[in-house]
């Protein structure tokens, strides 16, 4: 089985960024990176807002 160590070095991360590039196609990881963003902003405001009042 391989370690936590072995996933967290830098021939491990050039590795998945491969893996997805070759996956997605270098055109559409700008599209995806966005979406990304945008979906953790809105999980941020909405962690921020207040919780509505239940009826």
């Amino acid at each position: 089985m391989l370690s936590f160590a072995y996933w967290t070095s830098p021939s491990a991360w050039l590795v998945i960024v491969l893996v997805v590039v070759l996956f997605f196609g270098a055109s559409r990881l700008p599209q995806l990176f966005k979406g990304l963003g945008q979906a953790t902003r809105e999980f941020k405001e909405g962690i921020d807002e207040p919780e509505a009042p239940k009826k």
